[in-house]
C-alpha cells in the first residue's frame, strides 16, 4: 500500500478529497493533510509518503516552495501539482520543482484515479529496478571485479601514465580523484588449515564479509582483491584527513578481526599518504614492504611506520651470534612465507629478515650457516609439495646459485631471493597445476548446470571440494573474469540464441537460461546487452 499526503487550504475541497476518494481501492493509504505548505513539512518528514497532493496557491508556503524543498530532501517522491489556474507559468514551475503531474480544480474522481494509477505504476516499476539493480550489484560483488584488481595492479606496479589512470577508472566507474592518497593491505587467514584449500567454515566467512563491509561503506575507501587472503584499500581525502582515514581503518580491523583470533590469522598494513596519483607506486611499494614483516613478526598484527619504528631498534642489538634471538631463525618463518607470501615480496621479506639478525652477518660461518638454514627448509617445503629437490637444485644451478656458495653482503641477499624464488616457481607450477584440475571440473559442471537458478559461486566450489574464497580467486585468475561475469555470459549468449532462433516468449526463455523472474532476467539483459529481449529480437542482432 502506498501513502499519500494531501496539501489544501481550502478546507472543502480538502475535505472532499479526503472523505470522498476510494483511497485503499486506488492501492493508496492516507496518511496525513495540512492546510498549508510550512504545516505540512514537518508531518511529510514524518510520514514519508509516496505521493504528495499539494495545492500550488496558498498562505505561507506555497505549493511550489513546498514541492522544491520536498523534492530536495526525498528525490524519489512524486508530487501531484493541483491548481485552480489554467496559466502556463504555474504548469513550467510546477515541472522545475519535479511534480509528476498537473491536475487542474475541480479535480474529478476519475481524473485523479487516472493519476494515481499511473504513478502507482511507475513507482512500483522504480522500486523493482532498484530491487534488481541492488541484486545484480550484490552477485557482482564490485570489489572482487578481475578488471578492478588488474587496474590496480598496473597503477601500483607505475606502467600506468595518470592520463590513462583516469580514462581506466572512469571506464571502471571508480571515482578515484582525490587531494591525497594511502593504501592499506590487509590478509585473512583461518587458522590450522595448512596447505589444505577445502571449504572455509561459516564464522571466518562471515567475519570477512563483515570487513569488507566495512570497508566499501565508506566512499572514501575503494576495495580490491588483491590475491587469495589479501584485499587492498585505496584511501582517498585531503591531507588533513589522512591520518584520521587511516587511524580509523587500522581501528575497525582490529575492532572486527581481534576477538576472532581463535580461528583467525590477521595483519594489516598501512603505507604513507601521497598527494599525486603518480606517486600510488610509491606508496604501495612502502605499504607492501611494512606488510611483508607479517612473516617475520607473526606475533604482531598491524605494521606501520610508527609501529615498525618503535621495534626497529632492536635489530641493532645483536651483534654476536650468541645474542640473536633462536625464534628469529625459525625455520616455519621461511616455510611461512614460502606457503602463503607473493614474488613480489620476496625482497622484502629477505631484507627484513637479514635484517633480524643484525651484525652477526659479519661472520662468515654464521653467513654460511644461514644459507643452508634457508636452502634446507626450501628444500622441505618444494619435498612436501610432492616436488624433488633436484628440481629445485636444477632451477638454482641455471641462475648460478648454489648452497655450497660462499657468500658476502649483497650476495647473500641475491642467493636467498633467488632460492626463495625458485622453490615459489614450484609451489607456482604446482599450485597451477591444480587449479587447472580445479577449473576444468568446475566449467564442466558450469556448462551442465548454468541454466539452473540454484547454481552460484558457493554451490560450484562445493563441487569441486574448495572453498567459494579460493574459487573465486582461482577462478578470475585464469578466465580474467569473475564467476558471476562468466555464468552471466554464458545466460546471456544462450538467451540471444534463442531470441534469434525461436518464438518463445520471454518469461519462456528466462526460465530456459536460469532466471525464475522474467522481469529481473530482462533487467540484466538489459544491462549487459544494451537493449531489452524484445528490442534484440526485434533488431535481428546477431
Amino acid at each position: 500500500m502506498l501513502k499519500v499526503f494531501l496539501v489544501e487550504d481550502e478546507s472543502i475541497v480538502r475535505e472532499g478529497l479526503r472523505d470522498n476518494i476510494p483511497w485503499q481501492q486506488y492501492g493508496y493509504e492516507f496518511v496525513g493533510e495540512a492546510s498549508d505548505g510550512e504545516m505540512a513539512l514537518p508531518l511529510i518528514q514524518k510520514t514519508k509518503p509516496d505521493v504528495l497532493l499539494t495545492d500550488i496557491k496558498m498562505p505561507f508556503m506555497d505549493g511550489l516552495s513546498l514541492s522544491r524543498l520536498v523534492h530536495q530532501e526525498f528525490p524519489d517522491m512524486k508530487i501531484i501539482i493541483i491548481s485552480g489556474y489554467d496559466d502556463f507559468e504555474y504548469a513550467r514551475g510546477a515541472i522545475l520543482v519535479g511534480a509528476e503531474q498537473y491536475l487542474l480544480k475541480p479535480i474529478t474522481r476519475a481524473a485523479l484515479q487516472k493519476v494515481l494509477a499511473e504513478l502507482k505504476t511507475k513507482i512500483e516499476t522504480e522500486r523493482e529496478q532498484k530491487t534488481y539493480q541492488e541484486k545484480f550489484q550484490s552477485e557482482v560483488r564490485e570489489y572482487e571485479q578481475f578488471s578492478r584488481t588488474d587496474f590496480f595492479v598496473k597503477v601500483f606496479e607505475g606502467r600506468m601514465p595518470v592520463q590513462d589512470i583516469y580514462e581506466e577508472a572512469a571506464k571502471l566507474c571508480l571515482k578515484i580523484n582525490a587531494p591525497c592518497y594511502n593504501i592499506l593491505l590487509f590478509s585473512l587467514q583461518e587458522k590450522q588449515t595448512g596447505e589444505k584449500r577445502g571449504m572455509e567454515s561459516e564464522d571466518f566467512a562471515r567475519k570477512r564479509e563483515e570487513l569488507l563491509h566495512y570497508f566499501i561503506r565508506y566512499p572514501e575507501n575503494l576495495v580490491f582483491r588483491w590475491n587469495v587472503n589479501t584485499y587492498g584499500v585505496l584511501i582517498k581525502g585531503s591531507p588533513a584527513q589522512m591520518q584520521e582515514l587511516g587511524a580509523r581503518c587500522l581501528e575497525n580491523v582490529d575492532r572486527i578481526c581481534h576477538p576472532a583470533e581463535t580461528f583467525l590469522d590477521w595483519y594489516v598494513a598501512l603505507g604513507e599518504p601521497v598527494e599525486r596519483l603518480s606517486l600510488l607506486a610509491e606508496c604501495y611499494s612502502k605499504a607492501n614492504h611494512l606488510f611483508a614483516y607479517r612473516f617475520l613478526r607473526p606475533q604482531l598484527h598491524v605494521f606501520t611506520g610508527e609501529t615498525m619504528g618503535k621495534i626497529m631498534p632492536e635489530r641493532e642489538e645483536s651483534g654476536r651470534i650468541r645474542d640473536i634471538d633462536p625464534a628469529k631463525m625459525d625455520v616455519e618463518l621461511i616455510r611461512d612465507f614460502l606457503l602463503q607470501g607473493v614474488r613480489d615480496e620476496i625482497a622484502d621479506f629477505v631484507e627484513n629478515y637479514l635484517l633480524a639478525v643484525g651484525e652477526a652477518l659479519q661472520s662468515a660461518m654464521f653467513r654460511n650457516y644461514l644459507t643452508l638454514h634457508v636452502y634446507f627448509a626450501a628444500v622441505s617445503y618444494v619435498e612436501s609439495l610432492g616436488c624433488n629437490k633436484e628440481e629445485l637444485l636444477q632451477l638454482m644451478d641455471d641462475d648460478g646459485l648454489t648452497p655450497e656458495g660462499q657468500y658476502d653482503g649483497e650476495e647473500l641477499s641475491d642467493y636467498l631471493c633467488g632460492l626463495i624464488e625458485k622453490a615459489m616457481e614450484l609451489r607456482d607450477r604446482e599450485s597451477d597445476n591444480q587449479s587447472k584440475r580445479i577449473l576444468k571440473k568446475a566449467l564442466s559442471y558450469i556448462e551442465e548446470n548454468y541454466s539452473q537458478e540454484s547454481l552460484s559461486l558457493n554451490s560450484v566450489a562445493g563441487e569441486v571440494n574448495v572453498s567459494a574464497n579460493y574459487f573465486s580467486a582461482i577462478f578470475s585468475q585464469a578466465m580474467q573474469v569473475t564467476f558471476v561475469e562468466y555464468v552471466t555470459g554464458k545466460r546471456m549468449d544462450k538467451a540471444k540464441k534463442l531470441l534469434r532462433q525461436t518464438q518463445m516468449h520471454t518469461g519462456e526463455i528466462a526460465m530456459e537460461v536460469g532466471y525464475k523472474d522474467p522481469h529481473y532476467f530482462s533487467f540484466v539483459f538489459k544491462k549487459t546487452q544494451g537493449c531489452t529481449p524484445r528490442e534484440y529480437r526485434a533488431g535481428g542482432r546477431g
